[in-house]
């Protein structure tokens, strides 16, 4: 068998959360490898829209609340339309909070829930039967070592008014979430060709984490993730490098989870 390298020339992706931190940063780096790449976020993409065509790729950006049935929809239509076909959708849209248990209210609990874990849902579901008419889809999913764990322990930094650093319940629960879903998917579509998994970044140095000591010196890999790391490895589970893996979550986390 002819060994296979990591080369997305002719195909393209739709990457939810896509502005900025891991999911700019894979948007980016599926690009460089040859994709095509609709960008979906609720901010201005167009920074990164603009380093994708400066690679001679073709780009879009798609405003979306991936909580909103009805704009996810719009958006797999959007992006088909000005691609032709999208043959990898990265699930990476999300929202921290950092609540205690007693802190956590209905409208926090609701709010995360609904982007996370809703929103990977709504966006499966949406682009599952064009990927099952083409009989092809990779789908990665975006989760975290708090979905493992129940939330990834941090001090405050530099952040004065924040009174919590470690990641909420909400968090936990809705990342968790994903990686039930993700493997419940993933038995139900790999029939059509379509093969689902996640990563669960650790320390990932973004815009979520800036301000928290993560205590990463004592990790086997002692330093804070980059959001290009993260991105490698939803490049290996994106391409047909991982043809054989279906429903398996990567922890990308320098050590912290061994699993």
């Amino acid at each position: 068998m002819q060994n296979k390298t990591i080369d997305f020339q002719g195909k393209s992706a739709l990457v939810t959360g896509g502005a900025r931190g891991i999911g700019a940063a894979t948007a980016l780096a599926l690009a460089a490898k040859g994709a095509n790449v609709a960008v979906a976020d609720l901010i201005m993409a167009k920074d990164t829209i603009a380093k994708i065509t400066d690679m001679g790729r073709k780009g879009i950006a798609i405003e979306t609340n991936v909580a909103k049935i009805d704009e996810v929809n719009k958006m797999v239509e959007t992006a088909i339309n000005a691609l032709g076909h999208i043959d990898i959708l990265v699930n990476n849209a999300g929202v921290v909070h950092r609540d205690t248990l007693l802190e956590t209210a209905e409208s926090t609990w609701d709010r995360v829930m609904d982007v996370i874990l809703k929103g990977t849902f709504f966006c499966i579901q949406a682009i599952y039967p064009h990927m099952r008419e083409r009989k092809y889809g990779k789908i990665v999913n975006v989760s975290s070592i708090s979905g493992i764990i129940g939330g990834a322990v941090s001090k405050i930094g530099d952040i004065p008014e924040k009174t919590s650093g470690r990641s909420g319940p909400a968090y936990a629960a809705a990342k968790g979430g994903v990686l039930a879903l993700t493997r419940w998917i993933a038995k139900d579509i790999a029939k059509d060709g379509i093969y689902v998994n996640a990563i669960a970044p650790g320390a990932c140095e973004t815009e979520m984490t800036r301000g928290f000591d993560y205590n990463v010196d004592a990790l086997p890999i002692p330093r804070m993730g980059q959001p290009q790391e993260m991105a490698e490895a939803i490049l290996f589970l994106a391409s047909d490098i991982s043809s054989y893996i279906t429903g398996q979550v990567l922890n990308v986390d320098g050590g912290w989870v061994m699993s």
